[in-house]
């Protein structure tokens, strides 16, 4: 629990806020005093996370929303600002990963993960931006994986990386109204995605997913897995007045696997 309630009264929008780093972000906003708006194709999952987030004292909306559809972010836009009235902290969490081998014939995953990762991260800020106030926060999902590439995810890598080139140019157009963007780059997290990802790893090596998550953990010098309230903590701090300085970097959350 946060010493401090540092986003008292902010009015907060996360995406892909059902589970994982997204659920965690709502959760740790609510408990740092903001009104939060969870966005996701898994709606009734995010009204349970509302109603938590209620019970714990704070203030939360559920919304269903398919960030790929630019009706439906119109739409999930519209449902916060007709509660709160606007926009102080804009999370760009929604993501979609998977394999996209130079050998796949089929662009249907490349066009998803494209459509998920990154378009939706400008069509979501497009949308908000009208309604966000001066000052406000502006937080992109990237991966470690935009800092480097991997064999066989190609359309994920190449997301990644355009989030932190996207963070980069939001930034510069976006400080004359003192909003600031920023990019957090986690390395293994403990949600489906990265569990999916050392299961992998594991049959790469001809091995299990236990194993697989044992090698992946031993990629970083710490060598342990990240857990989603790790990065949860990072995004509270770069939404509140601490971080007010802090515009178009791309933060790397991952256990010293990366050092730039």
């Amino acid at each position: 629990m946060p010493e401090a309630r540092r986003l008292e009264g902010r009015v907060a929008l996360v995406t892909g806020a059902s589970r994982g780093i997204g659920e965690a972000i709502s959760r740790r906003f609510g408990q740092e005093g903001a009104r939060v708006a969870l966005a996701a194709r898994s709606v009734e999952r995010c009204r349970s996370i509302a109603r938590e987030i209620g019970a714990a004292g704070g203030e939360a909306i559920a919304i269903d929303a398919d960030v790929t559809d630019a009706p439906a972010v119109a739409r999930m836009i519209s449902a916060v600002v007709t509660k709160w009235g606007r926009i102080d902290v804009l999370v760009n969490n929604a993501g979609r990963g998977g394999p996209t081998p130079l050998s796949d014939r089929d662009d249907s995953r490349w066009d998803a993960i494209l459509a998920t990762n990154l378009t939706a991260v400008f069509r979501v800020t497009r949308e908000a931006l009208p309604h966000l106030s001066d000052g406000a926060r502006i937080i992109n999902l990237s991966s470690v994986v935009g800092r480097f590439g991997v064999a066989g995810l190609g359309a994920y890598s190449a997301t990644k990386h355009g989030v932190i080139g996207l963070t980069r140019t939001f930034a510069l157009e976006l400080a004359p109204r003192g909003i600031t963007v920023n990019a957090m780059c986690p390395g293994w997290v403990e949600t489906d995605m990265g569990r999916s990802g050392w299961r992998g790893v594991g049959e790469h090596h001809g091995a299990g997913e236990k194993e697989g998550r044992e090698m992946a953990a031993k990629m970083a010098p710490l060598g342990r897995i990240i857990e989603p309230e790790e990065v949860a903590g990072l995004a509270a701090y770069l939404a509140s007045d601490d971080a007010r300085s802090i515009t178009g970097q791309a933060i790397v959350l991952d256990g010293g696997q990366v050092m730039p």
